[in-house]
């Protein structure tokens, strides 16, 4: 009668102690950064409330400090922005206040750009940063995902070196796609995916380990709004 071998494999111990150990940071890692990044807003907000006079802080009447509170603050105060900005009264203001910026050397050039890159990113009827896109970067036969962000004008288009239809795109860099490039490619050599925004910007994250279930791609004859 044969005897059972009643010994342990230590390889498959430690196996077993790494695969519970990577489990459990998969579990913890998006709940700590999910967390950290809320706890830092929320404390950047409430610093906010700071900034009021004394006599309006919430602090004041309640006598005690409520965390989120900044954030309570300011949407109250970018919602009734929102209402005075939506009337005639506060058009005028706004108009007003934008040509005195415009009339101040360096920043009229710094509050000009950032007003219109933050109108087209939230305006409903822009085009911008909703059509992810494959381009060749940074050479002829590398493709890398990329977003439209509009025609190229026309003074731009006629001092490039091939009479051709131009798209400006953005390559954002990875892990993080706060930074990129701002590049001018063909509209020939653009392939539309047919991916939300979402997916596309989680596939850039993940280094392209979050694959969504399906990546057709469409045909290149896209459609790019003129602007």
């Amino acid at each position: 009668m044969s005897k059972i071998n009643t010994q342990t494999n230590p390889f498959s111990i430690s196996k077993a102690i790494k695969r519970y150990l990577i489990t459990g940071i998969l579990v913890w890692l998006p709940i700590t950064v999910t967390i950290w990044i809320l706890s830092y807003i929320i404390n950047a907000a409430d610093k906010l409330v700071k900034l009021l006079p004394e006599q309006w802080q919430p602090e004041k009447y309640l006598g005690l400090t409520f965390p989120g509170m900044g954030v309570v603050v300011a949407i109250a105060v970018l919602f009734c922005t929102g209402i005075f900005a939506a009337n005639v009264i506060g058009r005028k203001f706004i108009e007003g206040w934008d040509s005195l910026m415009g009339r101040i050397p360096v920043v009229k050039s710094i509050y000009s750009s950032v007003k219109k890159v933050s109108e087209s990113l939230l305006s409903d009827n822009s085009r911008s940063f909703k059509t992810p896109v494959l381009v060749p970067f940074p050479q002829p036969n590398i493709w890398t995902i990329a977003f439209v962000s509009g025609s190229v004008p026309q003074s731009i288009s006629d001092a490039l070196p091939e009479k051709s239809e131009y798209v400006s795109v953005y390559v954002p860099t990875t892990p993080n796609p706060t930074g990129g490039y701002y590049i001018m490619v063909r509209h020939s050599d653009i392939r539309e995916l047919d991916m939300t925004v979402d997916e596309a910007l989680k596939y850039v994250i993940s280094l392209g380990m979050v694959v969504p279930d399906d990546l057709p791609i469409k045909q290149h004859n896209m459609l790019i709004e003129q602007r």
